[in-house]
């Protein structure tokens, strides 16, 4: 009897012990110290790299940071939007939102090219991606926060969810609001990552509609923006303009002062005030840049945990834009 009883308890004792590793294996968490022993110079190694990239070009930081952000938007922050596109594999680059405007691909690959030499094949450039977007916002004076790490590289990438994921130029008020809910993301954090526009560059084609035809413009900031930016369709599509007027390579608060003072460039920075739900938010952080500095980086620390690939899923690629 005794020893029915024991072989009864040894069995749920192990039936126990099993889901529990079960429970661990589905709910694997991203941590900030996932690689401190199987590669301590990872931080450092990304930190570096970044440096040089956006010392030599300070645009490039905010090119990183686009590519993370548009990478977590399409099916999680997986690594797919890095995957070139070849004869057999249609990837992200050439979706609409990527297609003539991401950019920074060759950074993250000299970067994941270093960390390799340090720890072969055990970082993912998912993991290298959300490192550097967070150190460009760094270099260029924007806060500091702890990057969690653990993520996986996907085999596959979506041209099509890239299409109809990542958020537009265009987009109203409720349409980005809706987005941003899809990922998880509320509109406080849509508020504060779009803030990500206090650096970087936009192309005519996004903004041209805008300086033409919208009235809640500033008249000066209109016509200036014009000039170039031809009218016409097709004609100066490329032609660049800074995202913050004032200073498009500092990552600051004065993004928000702008659309204070309807001197946003895309419709979608300026519908954040325009008489609707988040214009106390954009007056928030106009009036505080240390409320938008940790609402950034806690949004961004958020977005980052959206479906990121762990334990078995995925892959860690050997170079980050083909997979194994």
């Amino acid at each position: 009897m005794a020893s029915n009883q024991f072989v009864s308890i040894l069995v749920l004792v192990v039936t126990l012990l099993l889901q529990g590793d079960n429970n661990n294996v589905v709910k694997a968490q991203l941590t900030t110290n996932f690689y401190s022993t199987s590669c301590p110079n990872l931080l450092s190694t990304v930190k570096s790299g970044v440096k040089s990239a956006v010392s030599s070009q300070p645009r490039m930081g905010a090119s990183i940071l686009r590519l993370f952000f548009h990478d977590c938007f399409v099916n999680g922050c997986d690594g797919s939007i890095l995957l070139d596109d070849t004869s057999s594999f249609t990837g992200e680059q050439n979706a609409g939102p990527n297609r003539n405007s991401a950019r920074g691909f060759t950074v993250i690959d000299n970067i994941k090219s270093a960390v390799e030499k340090a720890c072969p094949g055990v970082v993912s450039c998912a993991d290298i991606l959300a490192i550097a977007a967070r150190d460009s916002v760094v270099q260029l004076g924007g806060p500091n926060w702890n990057v969690k790490v653990g993520r996986r590289d996907a085999k596959t990438a979506s041209q099509a969810a890239a299409n109809s994921n990542i958020p537009a130029p265009s987009m109203s008020l409720s349409q980005l609001i809706s987005s941003f809910s899809a990922v998880g993301l509320s509109t406080r954090d849509m508020v504060a990552l779009s803030g990500a526009h206090t650096i970087g560059q936009s192309r005519c084609v996004n903004f041209r509609a805008r300086v033409y035809n919208e009235t809640n413009i500033n008249a000066a900031f209109a016509t200036l923006r014009q000039r170039s930016c031809p009218r016409a369709a097709g004609s100066g599509d490329a032609n660049l303009a800074p995202l913050d007027i004032n200073s498009a390579t500092s990552f600051d608060n004065s993004y928000f002062k702008n659309l204070m003072a309807q001197r946003g460039l895309l419709h979608s920075d300026q519908v954040l005030f325009n008489g609707g739900s988040t214009d106390s938010i954009v007056r928030g952080y106009s009036n505080s840049p240390s409320s938008f500095n940790s609402d950034f980086a806690a949004a961004m620390i958020k977005m980052g945990d959206i479906s990121p690939l762990t334990g078995s899923s995925g892959e860690i690629r050997k170079v980050c834009g083909k997979t194994n």
